[in-house]
C-alpha cells in the first residue's frame, strides 16, 4: 500500500506523504521493510526541519533512525547532509565573525585579547561540527558537502594560526599575523553565503515566499484567493504603468472592508495584504497597527480625535486595522459617546494632503453589522470602493478538520484516524449559530484536548516518542467523561419522585428519537420528530427540572449539539416599545441555539389580543423555530388551561407544538417522600410522629406550590428545630420532630 514512498529519491521533491500520514502509519503498522521505514523516518525529519529550521533534537533522532535502517539510500544521506549543512550555516551566522577583524595599529594587548576571543569562537564552532563527515575523502563527499569540508578546513587552518599567535603572546613576543587572520575571516564570511546557496530548496523557500504564496497555503477561502490573486496582479500592473509615467485619476485605492464571522481569518488577511502592499513598494512598511473601539474612543471632548490621529500617525507607511469597526457607531448613542468623532477624524485623515495615500485602512467585523454601519456613514462608505469589500466565508467541516490537524502538528501532536473522526463531533457541537468561532474555536478545542491528554497521562510511563504525540479516542472523549460523573439523564429522571406519566412520555420520546436516528443511519425513511413541547401543570410540579433532563436526553440522542437550557419569562422577551421585542426575543433564541429555550409562564405572552408586544414575541418565536429547525427546541410552560388558550391563539404555535406533558399535583405519599428527601439532603431525619403528622396534613389540605411548598416547609422546620436544639444541648441535632414541623406548617399556612 505504501510502496509508492520508495519512489522518493531526491530532496528536490517533497515527500509523497504528509507528516501526519507518516506518524499514523508508524503508529498503526508493524513495519518490517527497512527501506520503507527509513524513508518514513526521513519524511518525518524533512517535515520537522521545514517547521523547525534551527536546531531540533527530534529531527536529529529521526535522521539517526533512518540511517540505522538504511544508510545507503540517497534521500537518507541527502537529508543528513542537508541538516549538517544547515547547522553549519546557522553556527557561522551566529558567530560574530565581523568582530574578528584586527588592525595593525592596535596595541599588542588589544591584539592578544582579540586573538583569545577568536580562539574561543573557533573552539565552539569545531565542537559542533561533524568531524567524520568533514574529514571524508573528497571523492566520497557529495557536491553539496564539498563546501562543508572546505569550511572545516578553513576553521582548522585559522585555528592553527591562532594557536601559533597565542603561543607567541604567552612567550611575551607577540607576533599576530593580522593580515592573514583578516583574510581568513573574510573567506569564512563568503563561505557562509556559499553554505546557504548549497542548502536544498525546502530549507530556504520559506524565506523567499512572497505574500501571495503564503496566502495560497491558507486553508479554504477559494473565492477570496481568486480575488486576492487578481487584486495582486492589478496592483502590479499599476506599478508597471507608473514606471512608464502613466497615472490614474480614479484609482481604486488601498482601503479595504473585510467581513466575516469570528475566526475566519480577517486579521491574518490584513497582515498578508500589508505584506503585498510592501512587496510591491506601494507602502513603506508591512507593519499593521491593530486597534478597536477601546483604543480610539475617548471619554471627554477632543480625546477621541487625539487618539485617532495618534494611531493614524503610527500607521503612516503601513496599515491601520480597525476590528469590529461598527462598534464606533452605536444606535441611539448619546452626546457622551464619541465614536462618531473617530469616524469623522479618520475620514478627514484618509483624504487630507498630509496623510492621504500614505497609509491603508482596513475595517473588519461581522457581515450584517458592517453593512448597516457603512450605510449609516456615507462619507466613510465612499472611501471604500465596492471591489475592495471582501467577505470571508465560514469554514466547511473538511476545512475545520484540516485546521485541527495543522494546529495539532504545529504543537507536535497528531490525531489517530478514529480520534479525528470523534473530534469532528466536538466541532459540530460548537457550530450552532453565527457566533461559532471557526478556526479560533477549533484551535481552542485542540488545545483543550491536548490539556486533557496531558492531565490524564502525566503519571503514566511513556516508552516511545510516539506516545507523547498521539491523540487517540480516549483523549478526544473528554466531554463524555465529564458528563458520566452526573449519571445519565434517564437515571436522573428515574430518581425524581412521582411524575409517572411524565417519565413514561419522556422515555417513549427518547426511544422514538433513537429509533428514527438508527433508521436514518441505515437509509430508511424517517418519521418527522416533533421536539417542541408544552409542559402544563401547577407551580412546583417539576416542569423546570424535567425540562433540564429532557434537554440532556435530546443531547444524548444526538439531536441537540449543546443540550443546555435557557430559562426565560415574559420580561426577557418583551420590550416596552415597538421594534425591540423581536430583537430581545432573537437574542434569547440565539443564546439557546443547540439547546432548549424554556419559557416559564408562557401564557403571559398572550393577553387576549390586547398586548401587541407579547404578540410580536410569539410571532418571532414561530419564525425562528422554522429558521433554526432541529437546532432549537422550545418548551412552553404554565397552567394547563392558560397554556391551551395560548396555543389556540396562534395557528403557528398550534402546528408546531404537538407534544404535551401534563404535570399533576403530587399526592400525599409523594409529598411526604419529597419532604423526607429534602430533609436528608441537609443531614436531617424525620421521626415517626413527624411523618404521621405530615401525612395527615397532606391528606386534609390542598397543597399549593407542590415541591416549592415542601422546600419552604423543610427550611422553616430546620429553623424552628435550631431554636429548640440551642436551648437544650441534649437534643438530637439531626432529627426533626412533630413540634418542629407543626410550627413550620402553621407559619407557612398562616394557621393559628
Amino acid at each position: 500500500m505504501w510502496d509508492f514512498i520508495k519512489e522518493w529519491n531526491s530532496l528536490d521533491e517533497a515527500p509523497p506523504i504528509s507528516e501526519v500520514e507518516a506518524l499514523r502509519y508508524l503508529n498503526d503498522s508493524e513495519i518490517n521493510d527497512k527501506e520503507l521505514k527509513a524513508l518514513l523516518y526521513a519524511s518525518l525529519a524533512y517535515h520537522r526541519i521545514k517547521r523547525h529550521p534551527d536546531q531540533d533534537s527530534l529531527s536529529d533522532q529521526f535522521i539517526d533512525e533512518a540511517r540505522v535502517m538504511n544508510d545507503n539510500h540517497k534521500v537518507v544521506n541527502e537529508i543528513y547532509e542537508s541538516k549538517q549543512l544547515m547547522q553549519a550555516y546557522t553556527l557561522l551566522k551566529n558567530t560574530p565573525i565581523e568582530q574578528w577583524v584586527m588592525h595593525e595599529t592596535d596595541h599588542d594587548s588589544a591584539k592578544a585579547k582579540k586573538a583569545r576571543s577568536i580562539q574561543q569562537d573557533l573552539l565552539k564552532l569545531k565542537e559542533q561540527w561533524d568531524n567524520s563527515l568533514a574529514e571524508k575523502e573528497v571523492m566520497e563527499t557529495s557536491s553539496r558537502l564539498q563546501i562543508y569540508k572546505e569550511v572545516y578546513e578553513q576553521l582548522t587552518e585559522l585555528q592553527t594560526v591562532m594557536e601559533n599567535a597565542i603561543s607567541t603572546i604567552e612567550k611575551r613576543r607577540i607576533l599576530v599575523p593580522v593580515k592573514e587572520i583578516n583574510e581568513m575571516a573574510r573567506r569564512l564570511s563568503d563561505s557562509q553565503d556559499e553554505l546557504y546557496k548549497r542548502l536544498p530548496s525546502f530549507l530556504t523557500e520559506s524565506a523567499r515566499e512572497n505574500p501571495l504564496e503564503v496566502f495560497e497555503q491558507m486553508v479554504g477561502l477559494t473565492d477570496v484567493k481568486t480575488y486576492i490573486t487578481r487584486y495582486y496582479h492589478f496592483l502590479k500592473y499599476q506599478q508597471q504603468r507608473r514606471n512608464f509615467g502613466f497615472s490614474m485619476v480614479d484609482e481604486p485605492g488601498l482601503h479595504m472592508i473585510m467581513t466575516g464571522n469570528p475566526g475566519t481569518g480577517k486579521t491574518t488577511m490584513a497582515r498578508l495584504l500589508a505584506d503585498i502592499y510592501y512587496e510591491l513598494g506601494i507602502l513603506d512598511t508591512k507593519e499593521v497597527v491593530e486597534v478597536n473601539r477601546s483604543h480610539l474612543v475617548g471619554s471627554y471632548v477632543g480625546q477621541s480625535e487625539e487618539n485617532t490621529m495618534d494611531y493614524v500617525k503610527q500607521a503612516i507607511g503601513g496599515v491601520l486595522f480597525i476590528d469590529e469597526a461598527y462598534s464606533l457607531r452605536r444606535d441611539g448613542q448619546t452626546g457622551n459617546d464619541y465614536g462618531q468623532a473617530v469616524i469623522d477624524t479618520l475620514v478627514s485623515a484618509m483624504t487630507s494632503k498630509e496623510f492621504g495615500g500614505k497609509f491603508a485602512v482596513i475595517l473588519a467585523g461581522y457581515p450584517e453589522e458592517m453593512r448597516q454601519f457603512l450605510w449609516s456613514n456615507p462619507g466613510l462608505r465612499s472611501r471604500f470602493p465596492e471591489q475592495n469589500h471582501i467577505e470571508l466565508p465560514d469554514y466547511g467541516m473538511d476545512e475545520l478538520i484540516t485546521i485541527a490537524e495543522q494546529t495539532a502538528i504545529e504543537n507536535d501532536f497528531f490525531f489517530t484516524k478514529q480520534a479525528i473522526n470523534d473530534f469532528s463531533t466536538l466541532i459540530d457541537k460548537e457550530r450552532v449559530d453565527d457566533s461559532f468561532g471557526n478556526a479560533r474555536t477549533v484551535k481552542n478545542l485542540v488545545m483543550k484536548t491536548i490539556f486533557h491528554k496531558g492531565a490524564s497521562e502525566a503519571e503514566r510511563d511513556k516508552h516511545h516518542w510516539l506516545d507523547h504525540m498521539r491523540i487517540d479516542q480516549q483523549d478526544v472523549n473528554w466531554e463524555a467523561e465529564a458528563e458520566l460523573s452526573d449519571g445519565t439523564p434517564m437515571e436522573r429522571l428515574d430518581e425524581l419522585i412521582g411524575l409517572g406519566n411524565v417519565k413514561s412520555e419522556v422515555k417513549k420520546l427518547s426511544s422514538f428519537v433513537r429509533a428514527q436516528q438508527a433508521r436514518k443511519e441505515e437509509g430508511y425513511p424517517v418519521v418527522p420528530i416533533q421536539l417542541h413541547s408544552i409542559f402544563s401543570g401547577n407551580p412546583g410540579t417539576g416542569k423546570t427540572t424535567v425540562a433540564s433532563i429532557y434537554s440532556d436526553v435530546l443531547k444524548n440522542c444526538g439531536l441537540l449539539k449543546r443540550g443546555h437550557m435557557v430559562v426565560v419569562s415574559r420580561s426577557d422577551l418583551v420590550a416596552g416599545y415597538v421594534g425591540q421585542t423581536a430583537i430581545k426575543t432573537k437574542r434569547k433564541i440565539r443564546e439557546a441555539l443547540g439547546g432548549v429555550l424554556f419559557i416559564d409562564e408562557a401564557y403571559s405572552l398572550y393577553n387576549g389580543g390586547r398586548d401587541d408586544f407579547g404578540k410580536e414575541a410569539i410571532e418571532t418565536l414561530v419564525d425562528e423555530m422554522t429558521k433554526h429547525n432541529e437546532n432549537l427546541v422550545i418548551i412552553l410552560a404554565g397552567y394547563q388551561y392558560e397554556m391551551e388558550q395560548l396555543v389556540e391563539s396562534n395557528p403557528g404555535l398550534a402546528s408546531r407544538f404537538k407534544k404535551y406533558f401534563y404535570f399533576p399535583d403530587y399526592n400525599e405519599e409523594e409529598l411526604l417522600a419529597m419532604t423526607s428527601h429534602q430533609s436528608e439532603k441537609y443531614g436531617y431525619q424525620l421521626n415517626e410522629a413527624c411523618r404521621t403528622f405530615l401525612l395527615g396534613k397532606f391528606k386534609d389540605h390542598r397543597i399549593r406550590g407542590n415541591g416549592r411548598f415542601v422546600d419552604n416547609l423543610v427550611n422553616e422546620a430546620i429553623q424552628y428545630q435550631s431554636i429548640r436544639v440551642v436551648s437544650n444541648d441534649l437534643e438530637d441535632m439531626n432529627q426533626l420532630i412533630e413540634l418542629d414541623m407543626e410550627k413550620a406548617w402553621h407559619a407557612l399556612r398562616r394557621e393559628r
